[in-house]
């Protein structure tokens, strides 16, 4: 959107006086404290602001954001985001989503918001679960996982919603945990300073339904090691020592010990955020344990044609060469009249 004059706000100007309905320890409440933290750090009023959602537990995200908001149906927030910016440019929109909502009924209208480029940002909570309606499995979900709706263990292959993002030409793809507060407050200032759609995958725990779903990444005690924090200009090192990194063997990806073979962080890839081929950060979205550790943060942040913008710039150029009259199209030669 374009600049705006930025006021002093706090997380709670962005609180609303409805009481927040999820079950205590879900990791909802968390994302949504970081949310309104980074809007209040951004300095945009809510009125200038809207979030639109679909269904699920996180699609209760509007009514907990004082800003305007949008409770859509199953799947559809998409098409909702997308007519708002195009009526309301002016307006940055956050959407609420989860890995049932998008991925599974929502899933065309997921992929075609990503290649358009419409201005929002995208929260994509994933829990690896249908929390909302009790436990089934859902299109991210792990092979064999047990569950109400797959009791012999489901034999779906799960998505990887970052790959699937980059694959539908995403300009902007970043990923973190909801327990990771300062990772998550990078990843929401860079996605709300992008113009484009801007999708957020946040590993979110249901501990109800899928509890520990994402321990092996989250606890504090495995992070270090598991994950890998990516910034952009600066090699790939991971490990409570920094002692591990990620190097390319031509197009593959190959962990390394410093000082062992003779290597050193010199020979680490060095991450490129800004790189226009998307098949490093595709390589990225495919990296995770036991072989890699899991990329978080920016994977791929490029600038790319808004789609919202080209609409509203043709509809203007369009009107200027021919400016409507109303009265011409209702006494024109396609008009009738009824007996």
């Amino acid at each position: 959107m374009d600049e705006f004059v930025r006021v002093d706000l706090k997380a709670k100007d962005f609180q609303t006086d409805q009481e927040v309905r999820w079950c205590p320890g879900c990791g909802d409440y968390a994302i949504l404290a970081a949310v309104q933290r980074a809007l209040a750090k951004q300095g945009l009023p809510g009125h200038l602001i809207a979030t639109v959602a679909g269904i699920g537990c996180s699609s209760r995200f509007p009514y907990y954001m004082n800003t305007y908001g949008f409770h859509s149906i199953h799947g559809r927030a998409p098409a909702i985001v997308t007519g708002l910016k195009i009526a309301r440019p002016d307006l940055q929109v956050w959407m609420a989503t989860g890995d049932g909502d998008s991925l599974s009924i929502g899933g065309n209208h997921f992929i075609h918001l990503l290649r358009r480029n419409v201005d929002c940002k995208v929260l994509l909570f994933n829990n690896r679960i249908y929390g909302l309606t009790k436990g089934q499995y859902s299109p991210t979900s792990e092979f064999g996982k047990k569950t109400k709706s797959s009791p012999h263990g489901s034999v779906d292959h799960p998505f990887k919603p970052a790959a699937l993002a980059i694959g539908a030409e995403a300009g902007f793809v970043a990923r973190f945990i909801d327990v990771d507060a300062k990772v998550g407050a990078e990843v929401l200032a860079a996605a709300a300073a992008y113009k484009g759609t801007a999708l957020i995958e946040i590993y979110q725990n249901c501990n109800i339904f899928n509890d520990g779903a994402w321990d092996h990444l989250a606890l504090k005690e495995v992070r270090a090691e598991q994950t890998i924090l990516l910034e952009h200009g600066k090699p790939m090192l991971f490990g409570a020592n920094k002692d591990k990194g990620i190097r390319l063997v031509g197009t593959r990806p190959q962990v390394f010990v410093l000082g062992q073979d003779g290597l050193s962080a010199d020979d680490a890839w060095v991450h490129d955020a800004h790189d226009r081929d998307p098949v490093r950060a595709f390589l990225l979205a495919h990296m995770d344990p036991p072989q890699f550790p899991t990329p978080m943060g920016v994977l791929r942040s490029v600038e790319r044609p808004v789609y919202d913008e080209l609409i509203n710039t043709q509809v203007a150029q369009i009107t200027a060469k021919n400016p409507p009259d109303l009265q011409k199209l209702l006494n024109g030669r396609n008009s009738w009249q009824v007996e």
